[in-house]
């Protein structure tokens, strides 16, 4: 079983379960039933839809149960009672509680619109629609944080990947709607009830933490890049497709199978992934020469798995290495030691984040949740207006995978530090929302594009820059804290900014506003807000710039020797 039981597969089941798990972003689809049947008015179905979010966004329980569940330290570390801890913990505690919290929610919005229980109390309602969206904190906790700890050295980009999957699964989610229950959202909300429940319990056992710290495997890790990067282009290819045209019912299941096929291909990465380590493996046993490790001891960095049991025994660190160590120590940084979410919260740098994500995840969600009050303002058509939504999930992605891509890529070759990315994501978020609030013809195709590809790469540079400064071993639950200022930065910004100044335009007759003037003041707000988070993380990227030079850029190139 050892090409079911390697970090390769992990990564491939974790990609799996991230697709099938974004149903909140899905709302859309099931929203009109939902109101006609349990006769909401507006107001109310944006209640429910509020408390969706938070739940989508309050992953702080998740991490505290992956922390409390999983072992921290090297997998191949030798102790019979970690090994027995390790038998009975583990990422798939927090997959099974994901997967039940989602099943239960979605099951009971289903049974509500399709008449098997009788009409709920708006707040029952909110409260499920809570639980079921609150279950892919858990799952994607799970699947980003194992999949960080086994790739450590090119972590942003596995986080990339991962956090990419999750911002298509909305675009996926859409085409098996399409597929299979076209004009009927209350099948579809039965199947978000147990196809994600379904796949996650079915792969949770593949998700495991193989913690080996060697840099031979960027080559492999390319080709889930290259895979994601073909899935998104066909995505996109079918979305602008469908929106031009008609699909008969066997075009549409077509196009569906060749969706399943590039979504399985990781699995055929991850075995051919495999065969080459064992091959490696193989070769390098056949041609060692040297005394027994107990006689010659020196650091392992062998991506191959150990038996629980030895004794193994660790180089000790030169001595510029122990200086180096010494001088860490020293810094007023976070990061040296492993920090929980107390001491995190005692530090600025976390701070600092929490603001940076606010504007840059509050800004970029006021961009999308008005962006169809704004194509319409603008004299957009219908079709355009559908199109720019849809194709919002494409830059998402774009922004989650080429954000912890190029992060990856500036702190293995160019020696930068990865918060220096922040700074440069925000400065085009300034750029997006001047060209939204500019209001010249084809602004749209311009702006949100720069809006969505920084809110997609604050999403996969944050967890991994958490790691980074706080430790590892409870970023799980630090990093869902910083996540919740995504909810309180579209409050603030979408409600309180962009909504209520949308509102003083409109007549009393509630015509919708149409010109520039309806959005140009609110998005001008958002740029100067958002140019503050700008220099709020250029000072993170000056704080953190002496920790990473000495520490983390360290670390990468002594782990690659």
């Amino acid at each position: 079983m050892e090409w079911l039981t390697n970090r390769w597969m992990a990564a491939a089941a974790g990609i799996w379960i991230q697709w099938s798990c974004g149903a909140s972003y899905t709302f859309s689809i099931y929203s009109p039933v939902l109101k006609s049947t349990q006769g909401y008015d507006q107001s109310t179905l944006d209640t429910v839809s509020v408390f969706k979010d938070i739940g989508a966004n309050f992953g702080i329980l998740a991490g505290l149960l992956y922390s409390a569940v999983t072992p921290y330290g090297p997998s191949s570390a030798s102790s019979n009672s970690k090994s027995k801890w390790r038998s009975f913990g583990g990422p798939w505690v927090v997959h099974a509680a994901g997967a039940v919290q989602c099943f239960v929610g979605f099951i009971f919005i289903w049974a509500a619109v399709s008449g098997l229980i009788g009409r709920p109390p708006v707040a029952v309602m909110c409260f499920f629609a809570w639980l079921g969206s609150n279950g892919q904190t858990f799952l994607n906790t799970a699947n980003v944080v194992t999949g960080l700890r086994n790739f450590p050295e090119y972590s942003g980009t596995i986080v990339g990947i991962m956090k990419g999957f999750l911002g298509l699964s909305g675009a996926i989610l859409i085409q098996l709607y399409h597929t299979f229950c076209d004009g009927d959202p209350t099948t579809y909300l039965l199947m978000l009830a147990c196809l994600p429940a379904f796949i996650c319990l079915s792969l949770m056992f593949l998700v495991r933490i193989y913690e080996v710290h060697d840099g031979d495997y960027k080559r492999q890790l390319n080709g889930f890049s290259a895979v994601t990067v073909i899935i998104v282009a066909y995505l996109m290819f079918i979305i602008v497709l469908q929106n031009i045209l008609i699909f008969p019912s066997w075009a549409r299941i077509f196009t569906f199978v060749i969706l399943m096929v590039l979504l399985a291909s990781p699995f055929g990465i991850a075995t051919i992934a495999q065969w080459e380590d064992s091959r490696r493996f193989v070769q390098s046993c056949s041609l060692e020469t040297s005394p027994p490790l107990t006689d010659n001891p020196k650091l392992i960095t062998s991506s191959s798995q150990l038996p629980e049991g030895d004794n193994i025994e660790y180089q000790e660190l030169p001595s510029d290495e122990r200086q180096l160590q010494s001088t860490s120590d020293d810094m007023l940084l976070p990061g040296v030691e492993e920090k929980n979410l107390l001491l995190a919260m005692c530090t600025v740098e976390f701070w600092m984040l929490f603001i940076t994500m606010t504007s840059g995840l509050g800004s970029g969600l006021a961009t999308i949740n008005n962006m169809s009050q704004i194509g319409q303002s603008l004299g957009y058509s219908v079709v355009e207006i559908n199109n720019l939504v849809s194709l919002w999930s494409m830059w998402n992605f774009l922004g989650r995978f080429g954000g912890g891509y190029v992060s990856d890529y500036i702190m293995h070759r160019k020696r930068w530090p990865r918060p220096l990315l922040i700074v440069a994501t925000l400065g085009f978020m300034v750029l997006g929302h001047l060209i939204i609030a500019s209001g010249f013809r084809g602004n749209l195709y311009f702006g949100p594009v720069l809006v969505g590809i920084s809110y997609g790469a604050n999403w996969s540079l944050m967890p991994t820059i958490t790691s980074e400064i706080f430790g590892v071993k409870h970023m799980g639950t630090i990093f869902n804290t910083i996540a919740a200022a995504s909810p309180l930065g579209s409050y603030i910004l979408s409600v309180r900014v962009v909504g209520y100044i949308y509102d003083k335009f409109v007549d009393k007759e509630d015509k919708p506003c149409l010109g520039t003037h309806c959005f140009m003041t609110s998005f001008l707000i958002l740029a100067g807000v958002t140019f503050i988070t700008f220099l709020v993380s250029l000072a993170l990227y000056y704080r953190t710039r002496r920790f990473y030079e000495l520490v983390v850029l360290k670390r990468f190139k002594h782990s690659s020797k």
